[in-house]
């Protein structure tokens, strides 16, 4: 496995301190958030997912917490729109350039506007997912908004 993806030259690039850790994914599991949490050895609180979703149907990003699900009417207020709705994997793979279980918010194809959960800053460091199925990138939560100039909004239900 590589460690070098667009999501890390991204994150360099940008002049963010990060580190790289990888796991054994398991293509069969039922949440890879949860399972990339096992695998890491960290509370599923500190390990994030990202999910692709569409707000008034344009394109937009939220990372939020592995053990929560994402609430479509408080991601549709962070951007400020009425309704949103997920994005089908196969539109998601095609806008980010990443393959579902390996998407990472840093280096997509295509920028959008991206939403961070607002109780994930808490934590000194999180795991975003790194750009490839496996893959882990450990950070400040903080330096993480920052590359993604994304907003931070309570997004869980």
């Amino acid at each position: 496995m590589s460690k070098t993806t667009r999501a890390t030259q991204t994150l360099a690039k940008a002049g963010v301190a990060f580190t790289v850790h990888t796991y054994d994914y398991d293509p069969n599991a039922e949440r890879v958030g949860l399972q990339a949490a096992e695998a890491l050895g960290e509370d599923p609180s500190r390990v994030l997912k990202t999910l692709m979703a569409e707000v008034d149907g344009k394109p937009v990003c939220c990372v939020v917490p592995s053990d929560r699900e994402v609430s479509m009417k408080k991601l549709a207020a962070a951007f400020g729109g009425k309704s949103a709705a997920m994005m089908k994997p196969v539109d998601v793979e095609r806008l980010t350039g990443y393959h579902v279980g390996g998407i990472s918010p840093f280096g997509q194809k295509k920028l959008v506007p991206t939403a961070i959960e607002e109780a994930a800053l808490a934590e000194a460091q999180v795991y975003i997912n790194g750009g490839q199925r496996g893959l882990q990138v450990r950070l400040a939560p903080g330096d993480a908004r920052a590359a993604l100039k994304a907003v931070a909004a309570p997004l869980i239900a």
